[in-house]
């Protein structure tokens, strides 16, 4: 199975969407399509051995509209492509308002004021026909292409509204000038349409901001060292020039082309925009540096090691993009309703003009005017809208804050999590042991001496812990001695003579004396209960101190899980490390003891995770909890995996973003319950939005229909429904963006 994207091109409405996604199902060998309306994109699944891409797009364009491949540089396409629309509905509405605005004031203004407009009926039709043929092209092209595809849309309900007032007045001036003349409500209501389509296409090209900051931040040139006999020299070349293993000059306050490792130099530098960090970070020889980010005061060299399109900042817009194509499954829903609602609205419409004129007795000015309204006000927009700008918005809101979410299942999803399970070491706690403790037992044998001989003698050590003492002892300025006669000894420690004297350091089965004292063992109960692993120095006598290591919980871990808990989740930690280990470092972060998982082998962790999502579901039932897991995204892959939404922490420059369903690129916990709480934001937002196009609906055509005049007399005149109609697209959209003032 192959899978492939194609930017759609001439997409009215929702309902054309549900057009194309239904005739790319249906074509054989296509296991899985998806149409976008809110960015104009096709994802579609299928075997290349029974069609090929130009296959799709034929089929596509066989519906009447246009598609081309997606490439690496579709957002600066779709750009184009919505600056090409907005200047084509632009002069439509122009040329609309220029010629119905007058019509407007003959019409309903003028004429029920008693003042004579000679040839009034004759201007009217000259200045309503260029705005239904011309303006309204675009319209009538998409009905007869849903037409001759045997379905319907909105521009199907808008060309039969207009047609039918448009004609019925073109008959009335030729044959009975009694019956009246509609010309002004034809062509303000396409002109609304065509407002409506400006203002809609307008909002939604700020739905994609996110997007467009990140694509601004590569800049378009780099200055490349290359040799130039035994000199390097200068060059300023484009940015699509750049070679990997090429030398890059940054000087201050520039921005950085490519992802690199510095060679030379020392700087800091902004990186913001790519992990919403606002701390500059500091950068040295053989640090990483970021496209996009800026160099702040500093200059320094670095050697290109990802360019091109394999850049981070390039691997995240690819997310995001990636995110937004995708189609939650609240989505679904709507578009179910979207592919049944013009057909019966075509029916209502129908049945209001046979009913006030058939049945009822009224004119057939009156039917037409009720007819009308009922297709002009119905607008199956606002309900495609609803869901696709909501998702576009909070992935992108996302972005800037250092979250980047993968899919639009996993933003829908996270807002109903019942259970978190963070991992330990590099999650919860920083992943690095460092020396928490050094404590003497003996005067002659102070902490610096302490440090010093265990330092010494595990600078001969490959034990993991090895690095945190000698780290300490470089941290501290400790000389150290020389060591002879050095030997591990397996599962206990360590041994070796400084000075003529044998010294032991490690657990206490590498002490030699058969018991230690109360002092002693009361001060190591007390370290281990914290989660901390002592090592003891001793000669074969007399034990002189203790050091004690850990790997220390991160400073926002015990705020992150109230936070978490704050919010009705419940939290849980997984290690493979000891129990009292894990449940030392759980009581600090703030989970309670019965929620620690430990002594679990990386394989086994996906079990734990399966446990929960079973947990207190009846058996048989298809429900279950949602539980998402936050790990490192490499050793917890299979957990990652298994979790109905996977967090993976990363620095963001490894592309291990292909672990969790959330990267989370500050590496911080915090961000876990900001995801969440994105997750709820954009929900709401999605919600208020299906509500308000439903309820728009269900309440608009009835009072279209009339059946408010039987009892106020009160009929809904087509002009207030075309621009209630308008109104109602634009206004999702524009609920949508509330979402990028809101706290998370």
């Amino acid at each position: 199975m192959k899978k492939t994207d194609l930017n759609i091109i001439g997409m009215h409405c929702a309902s054309c969407a549900t057009l194309i996604n239904r005739s790319l199902s249906k074509a054989e060998g296509v296991s899985e399509a998806n149409v976008n309306y809110a960015n104009a994109k096709a994802r579609i699944v299928f075997d290349d051995t029974k069609l090929s891409e130009n296959d799709l797009i034929n089929i596509v364009k066989n519906k009447g509209y246009d598609a081309k491949l997606s490439t690496g540089k579709d957002f600066e396409f779709a750009q184009k492509n919505q600056a090409s629309e907005l200047r084509n509905l632009k002069a439509n509405l122009y040329l609309g308002l220029s010629l119905s605005i007058p019509a407007f004031i003959i019409a309903m203004i003028l004429m029920p004021l008693g003042i004579e407009v000679p040839y009034a009926e004759l201007i009217l039709f000259l200045l309503a026909t260029p705005v239904q043929f011309i303006v309204g092209k675009d319209i009538y092209k998409s009905a007869w292409v849903a037409l001759q595809n045997r379905s319907a849309n909105m521009d199907t309900l808008i060309a039969l509204g207009t047609s039918a007032a448009y004609l019925f007045s073109l008959y009335s001036i030729i044959f009975n000038m009694e019956l009246g003349q509609y010309f002004e409500t034809s062509a303000i209501l396409i002109t609304f349409v065509i407002l409506g389509r400006y203002l809609e296409t307008k909002a939604k090209s700020k739905t994609n901001d996110a997007i467009q900051k990140l694509m601004q931040l590569a800049p378009k040139t780099a200055i490349v060292l290359r040799k130039n006999g035994k000199k390097f020299q200068e060059l300023t070349i484009s940015i699509d020039e750049v070679k990997r293993d090429d030398l890059i000059l940054i000087k201050p306050g520039s921005k950085i082309p490519v992802d690199g490792i510095i060679v030379e130099g020392l700087s800091s530098v902004d990186e913001s925009m790519i992990t919403g960090e606002s701390i500059p970070v500091e950068k040295k020889k053989g640090d990483r540096v970021i496209a996009g980010t800026i160099n702040k005061h500093g200059s320094f060299t670095f050697k290109a090691t990802q360019v091109g399109e394999n850049t981070t900042l390039a691997s995240i817009i690819r997310l995001i993009e990636d995110a937004q194509g995708r189609k939650a499954p609240i989505q679904r829903f709507a578009d179910v309703i979207s592919g049944y609602f013009v057909p019966i609205v075509i029916a209502i419409s129908l049945l209001t003009f046979i009913t006030w004129y058939f049945i009822i007795g009224e004119t057939a000015s009156f039917a037409l005017i009720t007819s009308v309204a009922v297709l002009v006000i119905a607008c199956p927009c606002a309900l495609g809208l609803a869901t696709p700008t909501a998702i576009i918005v909070g992935t992108g809101k996302g972005a800037r804050n250092g979250i980047l979410i993968k899919g639009a299942d996993s933003l829908e999803m996270a807002h109903k999590v019942k259970y978190v399970i963070f991992d330990k070491t590099g999650t919860i706690t920083n992943g690095k042991p460092i020396v928490t403790d050094i404590i003497s037992f003996d005067s002659k044998y102070p902490g610096e001496k302490i440090l010093s001989l265990a330092s010494s003698l595990e600078k001969h050590s490959e034990h993991p812990l090895a690095d945190a003492i000698i780290s300490k002892a470089d941290e501290n300025k400790v000389k150290l001695s020389k060591v002879s006669g050095f030997s591990a000894l397996t599962g206990k420690g360590i041994m070796g003579t400084v000075d003529k004297k044998k010294y032991y350091f490690g657990n206490k089965n590498t002490v030699k004396l058969k018991s230690l004292s109360n002092e002693i063992i009361e001060q190591m109960d007390v370290l281990e209960s914290n989660g901390k692993t002592v090592m003891l120095l001793s000669d074969s006598k007399k034990i002189f101190g203790l050091i004690a290591v850990a790997d220390t919980i991160k400073t926002n871990s015990t705020v992150a899980v109230r936070r978490l808990l704050d919010m009705g989740i419940d939290v849980y930690m997984i290690t493979g490390d000891n129990h009292k280990t894990a449940k030392a470092v759980a009581m600090q972060a703030g989970i309670k003891s019965e929620n620690v998982f430990a002594e679990v082998l990386p394989e086994y962790k996906a079990s734990y995770v399966k446990k929960l999502q079973e947990l207190n579901i009846r058996p048989g039932s298809k429900d279950r909890n949602i539980v998402m897991m936050v790990g490192d995204g490499i050793n917890d892959a299979p957990a990652l995996v298994q979790a109905d939404i996977g967090i993976a922490m990363g620095s963001g420059t490894d592309v291990a973003m292909e672990s969790g369903n959330i990267v989370l690129m500050k590496n911080d916990l915090m961000d876990v319950s900001r995801a969440i709480k994105l997750s709820r934001q954009t929900m709401s937002k999605i919600r208020q939005n299906m509500f308000w196009a439903m309820f728009y609906n269900v309440l608009g055509i009835p009072i279209a229909a009339g059946v408010l005049y039987f009892t106020t007399g009160w009929l809904l005149n087509p002009v207030i429904a075309g621009g209630a109609m308008a109104l109602s697209s634009v206004s999702v959209v524009t609920n949508s963006l509330l979402l990028k003032n809101s706290r998370i």
